[in-house]
């Protein structure tokens, strides 16, 4: 059939015929908002790189967890920034480290709120890698370890759900043998199955004081030129436990999204990441583009490359988008 007869332009006649046939919806619901919990009280320290984010204490933490739910949004991600750090990144997985109030304090005033914590060592090492450093490399094995006790600290604490974000071989099942052996069988694991070495974390490094002290975190963060090889991490981490999979970061990797979610059945996670917000923010800022419909585009467009759930720095807004 040819035109005149194919006019597909009739579909796209007015808003209500479009939203009857449009094939991918985004709801607050997919939403995950990454959040950054500082030592000391009444802290509110703006990322001078992401606008609208800040390093929070735990005081303020618990009222910002409140606004959250009270928008719709199920879940935050935690992060940390210890008052000291050291070689081994003790802060991560002592119980009374920063992370760890900021989860039992959220769980008291804001139960229903869904706590994620991400489970790494680059925030709370002196050397910003994010494993146990032995003559200038990071040794996996002994990594792991050292995340087990971490990801088991933030079971303890309250989290509802623990994301090793490290790329070290073997790090699911270690977890999740660590939880399962405590009690913790129903904590669920997601993983940063396919973490590529990107330049786009760079705000996330003023965020989270986590930049590398030498070297940098192509030995065990993925290659941006590989796609197979994202599918043989995903496949490791579901065999290892995972139970969520996730691609990080999201827009200069929708193939390797769409390539996951074609492979695999589980629910799949993608990281709309601080350097993509930053660029968006600073478009906006410039007046270059409309900020609000490129902030919805790109998490709608997300969406439709396959992922289930997307962490993404614009969960607020989009849920007052989504939400009016």
């Amino acid at each position: 059939m040819y035109f005149p007869e194919a006019r597909p332009r009739r579909l796209r006649k007015n808003e209500t015929l479009r939203r009857m046939v449009r094939e991918t919806s985004l709801s607050v619901d997919d939403l995950i908002l990454p959040l950054f919990v500082t030592f000391g009280k009444n802290k509110k320290k703006e990322i001078s790189s992401m606008p609208g984010h800040y390093q929070l204490s735990v005081d303020n933490l618990a009222r910002e967890a409140k606004e959250i739910y009270d928008l719709g949004i199920p879940a935050v991600i935690l992060f940390g920034i210890p008052e000291h750090k050291d070689e081994l990144g003790t802060e991560a997985y002592n119980a009374k480290g920063i992370v760890q109030q900021a989860i039992r304090e959220i769980k008291n005033r804001v139960p229903d709120l869904l706590v994620i914590t991400d489970v790494c060592l680059c925030e709370f090492t002196s050397h910003g890698h994010c494993g146990f450093v032995e003559k200038g490399e990071v040794d996996n094995d002994q990594t792991i370890d050292l995340l087990a006790r971490e990801a088991l600290s933030h079971a303890k604490a309250g989290a509802d759900m623990v994301a090793p974000s490290d790329m070290m071989d073997g790090r699911v099942g270690a977890i999740r043998e660590a939880l399962d052996e405590e009690g913790f069988d129903q904590i669920p694991i997601m993983s940063y199955a396919a973490k590529y070495a990107s330049a786009f974390y760079g705000p996330f490094r003023e965020a989270a004081e986590s930049t590398p002290q030498f070297g940098d975190r192509r030995s065990y963060q993925m290659d941006p030129a590989n796609c197979d090889e994202a599918i043989r991490e995903a496949q490791l981490d579901i065999e290892e436990g995972a139970d969520i999979i996730m691609v990080k970061p999201a827009l200069p990797y929708l193939d390797v999204i769409r390539r996951i979610r074609e492979e695999f059945d589980h629910p799949v996670a993608a990281y709309n990441v601080s350097g993509e917000y930053a660029m968006t923010k600073a478009a906006e800022k410039m007046g270059w583009i409309d900020g609000e419909k490129v902030m919805m585009e790109t998490l709608l467009c997300i969406k439709r490359a396959g992922a289930d759930i997307i962490l993404t720095y614009f969960a607020k807004e989009a849920a007052r988008v989504l939400t009016k």
